[in-house]
């Protein structure tokens, strides 16, 4: 019975941490914006309001202006969007790669160590699936 028990706590932690994952998800994308070096303009006119309805939420896209281009990500959430230039954005995609293989080697390492407690759990070792 402990056994259930322990997977059904291991089904609400993965609900769990997919919820929060999910909401997250947005903090992170401006943190990372924030660290590449762009720079948070507050919708704080009616034209600025009106404008940032315009545009796709929590998404990177690109703007032409005056012969120049740039990166906006429009955060509506928080009334504001993220401004970036070339570097800044390829700066930005650096900081998103490197995140996501820290984040995949942690997942491997959090499935090993899953893997070894089920194991032990049904009391199978590395033993039982090597040959005599």
């Amino acid at each position: 019975m402990k056994h259930l028990f322990t997977g059904f706590n291991l089904i609400g932690a993965i609900a769990l941490l997919a919820l929060t994952v999910g909401c997250a998800n947005t903090q992170h994308t401006e943190n990372l914006l924030s660290a590449a070096g762009f720079r948070t303009i507050a919708a704080n006119t009616p034209q600025r309001q009106e404008h940032l309805k315009t545009l796709p939420p929590d998404r990177v896209t690109v703007a032409q202006r005056h012969g120049k281009t740039y990166y906006v990500y429009a955060d509506p959430a928080h009334n504001q969007i993220y401004v970036g230039n070339q570097s800044q954005y390829q700066r930005y995609q650096q900081l998103r790669q490197a995140n996501k293989q820290a984040q995949e080697s942690l997942e491997t390492a959090q499935l090993n160590s899953m893997s070894a407690q089920y194991a032990d759990m049904w009391g199978l070792g590395l033993g039982d699936y090597l040959p005599d």
